[in-house]
C-alpha cells in the first residue's frame, strides 16, 4: 500500500479508536506508532523518543504547569463569589442585570483561570441558583453560562493560546495581545445580547430591583468594596501579562511569579491552607500531565502522517482545489469547527496545525490573524450542538428541571454573536494585529 494512502488511514483509524471509548491521547498515540512502525520499522521506538525528549525540552511549555497553578488557586481562593458580588453592585439594577453580571464575571474569571472549562463550571455553581430564584428563563440562563464558560478560549492567559503558540512557533505574547480585541468584541456582543432580549422580552428576566444588591449603598461603600473585591485579582493578572507583552518576563516566569502572587491573595483571603494547597497542587498535575500527553500523541500522530507524505497530500488536494487565499481559510477553519465537535482543543491544535502551517505560508497568510480566527472558531464549535462540550459540561451542574432542548435553544443566540465576531475580524484583519505590534515588545 502506498504511504500516502497509509497517511489518509491515520484519521478514520484514529476516529475509530475514538469511538471504542479509547482517550485522545492514547488513540494519537497508539495510531501514529502502529503506521509509523509501516514508515520506520523497529526504529518508531526511536522516533518515540525523539518526540518525547523534543516535548520535553519546549521551554514554551513549561509555561503551562505554573499558569494552571495560578488559576486553581485563585478558583479556591473565593475570588469567584467576590468578583460576582462587586460586578452585581454596579450592573444589577440593569435590564437583564444578573445575566450581565455572569457574563462579566464570566470574562473576570477567564483571565484568572486560562483553563477551558473551570470557567464554566465555577461561575454556573454560582450563577445558576441566582438567576433560578429571581425568576430568569432556563434557556437564558444556560446561553449565558455556557457562553460565559467558553470565554476561557479567548481570553489571555488562556492555555490554548500557549500550546497553540508551542505548535506553530510564534509569540505568546503577540498572542497574548491579538486576543484582547476579540476578546473584548465577544464580551459586548453577549452583554448587547443580553440587554436588548432583556428589553424586548422582560418576562425572560426578573423586576431589576430584586437583583441589586447595592439598593440603598452609598457611592463610597461601593467604592470599597470593589476595591477589596476587584484590584487585588485584576492587579495580578495585568501584572502577569504586562510583564510578558513587554519582555520583562517570559511566559514561564511571570506565570510564576503570577502563581506565587494567587498564594498571597489566598492569604489576603484567608482561604490558604493545606487542604486547598493539596487540592490545587493535585488539580495540577492532573490537567498538566493530560495536556502533555496528548502533546506527546498528537506530536507522534504528526510527525508519522508528514513521514508518510500526508503533507504533500494535502497540499496537492489545495493547490487543485484552486480556492483562493480567502477559500483556503474557510476551508481550514471549517476543519477546525468539525474537528472541535469530537475532540478535545488540544488534539485539533496538535493534529491540524501541523498540517495547516505550511499551506498558510503558501498562501501568505497571516498567522497571528489565522490564529485569532481559529480560537473563535474552537470557541464557536464549543458551543455548537448537538456535541456541544460546553453542554455536557453544564449538565454536570444543572439542576434537574433544565432540559437538554433548554440548553441547546439558549446557546443559539451566542453562536450567532460568535459568527458575527469572526465575520469581523475576517473582514477587519487589524482587529488581531494592531495590538501586538503597539504592545509587544518581548516574548
Amino acid at each position: 500500500m502506498e504511504n500516502d494512502v497509509l497517511a489518509i488511514l491515520m484519521f478514520p483509524a484514529m476516529i475509530g479508536l475514538l469511538l471504542l471509548g479509547f482517550q485522545v491521547a492514547f488513540s494519537l498515540l497508539v495510531v501514529g506508532t502502529l503506521f509509523g512502525w509501516v514508515l520506520y520499522d523497529h526504529r518508531v521506538a526511536i522516533q518515540l523518543f525523539n518526540v518525547i525528549q523534543t516535548t520535553a525540552s519546549q521551554f514554551l511549555l513549561t509555561a503551562v504547569p505554573p499558569f494552571i497553578l495560578m488559576g486553581c488557586i485563585l478558583e479556591r481562593s473565593g475570588i469567584a463569589e467576590r468578583l460576582f458580588n462587586v460586578v452585581q453592585l454596579w450592573v444589577g439594577r440593569l435590564p437583564g442585570g444578573l445575566a450581565l453580571t455572569t457574563m462579566l464575571m464570566a470574562a473576570m474569571i477567564a483571565a484568572t483561570t486560562g483553563i477551558v472549562g473551570a470557567v464554566e463550571v465555577m461561575i454556573g455553581l454560582m450563577a445558576i441558583p441566582a438567576m433560578q430564584r429571581l425568576g430568569y428563563r432556563n434557556d437564558l440562563i444556560a446561553g449565558t453560562v455556557c457562553a460565559g464558560g467558553s470565554l476561557g478560549t479567548m481570553i489571555p492567559p488562556s492555555l490554548v493560546l500557549i500550546v497553540y503558540a508551542s505548535v506553530a512557533n510564534l509569540s505568546v505574547g503577540k498572542l497574548f495581545a491579538a486576543a484582547i480585541l476579540p476578546g473584548a468584541i465577544m464580551v459586548a456582543a453577549f452583554l448587547a445580547y443580553i440587554t436588548v432580549r432583556s428589553i424586548v422580552t422582560p418576562p425572560a428576566t426578573p423586576e431589576r430591583e430584586a437583583a441589586d444588591p447595592g439598593h440603598g449603598m452609598t457611592l463610597g461603600r461601593k467604592l470599597w468594596l470593589t476595591l477589596v473585591g476587584l484590584l487585588p485579582a485584576a492587579g495580578l493578572i495585568f501584572a502577569v501579562l504586562g510583564t510578558i507583552l513587554k519582555g520583562i518576563a517570559t511566559p514561564t516566569e511571570a506565570a510564576s511569579v503570577g502563581a506565587l502572587g494567587a498564594l498571597v491573595l489566598a492569604g489576603f483571603y484567608r482561604r490558604l491552607d493545606l487542604p486547598m494547597l493539596r487540592e490545587a497542587f493535585l488539580t495540577t498535575l492532573k490537567l498538566t500531565s493530560m495536556i502533555l500527553f496528548i502533546v506527546v500523541g498528537g506530536s507522534m500522530f504528526s510527525s508519522i502522517f508528514r513521514g508518510l507524505g500526508g503533507n504533500d497530500v494535502v497540499r496537492a488536494v489545495v493547490e487543485a482545489a484552486d480556492l483562493g487565499t480567502f477559500g483556503i481559510v474557510a476551508l481550514l477553519l471549517a476543519i477546525v469547527f468539525v474537528a472541535g465537535f469530537i475532540l478535545e482543543w488540544v488534539s485539533v491544535l496538535l493534529i491540524c496545525l501541523p498540517i495547516f502551517v505550511p499551506i498558510l505560508d503558501a498562501y501568505a497568510v497571516d498567522p497571528i490573524w489565522f490564529a485569532m480566527l481559529t480560537f473563535i472558531m474552537l470557541q464557536t464549535s464549543y458551543l455548537t450542538p448537538p456535541m456541544a462540550p460546553s453542554i455536557f459540561y453544564l449538565k454536570g451542574i444543572a439542576p434537574p428541571g433544565m432540559t437538554t432542548r433548554e440548553m441547546y435553544a439558549g446557546v443559539v443566540p451566542f453562536i450567532a454573536c460568535m459568527l458575527f465576531v469572526l465575520a469581523l475580524v475576517m473582514l477587519f484583519p487589524g482587529l488581531a494585529t494592531w495590538l501586538p505590534g503597539v504592545l509587544v515588545t518581548g516574548f
